[in-house]
């Protein structure tokens, strides 16, 4: 049973060498993610991300989201302050209904190729509560005092 104070994340392994998500600290707000990858006979477990791709890691599980909540994939700062590792979609999103494998797409903005090993923490997860709108289509909206200004229009300081 899930509350909005304290949501369960009910978790399979699809890899039995795969990391439970976990945070690292009594606080912490995310869950941290830990790469499963791929037992190659002649080779190591890591893939390397050269500068400006993007790929796929797949992290061994898939998740039950409890409904009314979603799944925020975020990127871990360590990797992004450090090695310009992080997530191309922050926050990616995993919906309450999916029930495939979970898998954290991370971009190298660094300038030299990253290594991820298996195992290592790649991500972290925030469990969040949604609201589902109800969409109706009108006329026209009532105006506001910022109208229709957008991207910096309400300036930097």
């Amino acid at each position: 049973m899930s509350d909005t104070r304290r949501p369960t994340l009910r978790f399979v392994k699809l890899d039995p060498r795969a990391t439970a998500p976990r945070a690292h600290s009594p606080l912490a707000a995310g869950l941290d993610l830990a790469a499963c990858l791929p037992r190659h006979e002649h080779t190591a477990e890591c893939v390397v991300i050269e500068p400006g791709a993007i790929v796929k890691i797949p992290i061994g599980i898939v998740v039950a989201i409890p409904e009314g909540f979603e799944g925020q994939v975020r990127p871990r700062s360590g990797l992004a302050t450090k090695f310009g590792v992080t997530v191309p979609n922050a926050p990616g999103t995993i919906d309450a209904d999916y029930r495939g494998e979970a898998f954290v797409a991370l971009i190298n903005l660094g300038r030299e190729p990253y290594t991820v090993h298996h195992a290592e923490r790649v991500a972290q997860l925030v469990i969040a509560p949604v609201a589902s709108a109800e969409v109706v289509e009108v006329e026209a909206l009532e105006g506001t005092e910022r109208g229709d200004g957008g991207f910096g229009s309400t300036g930097r300081k």
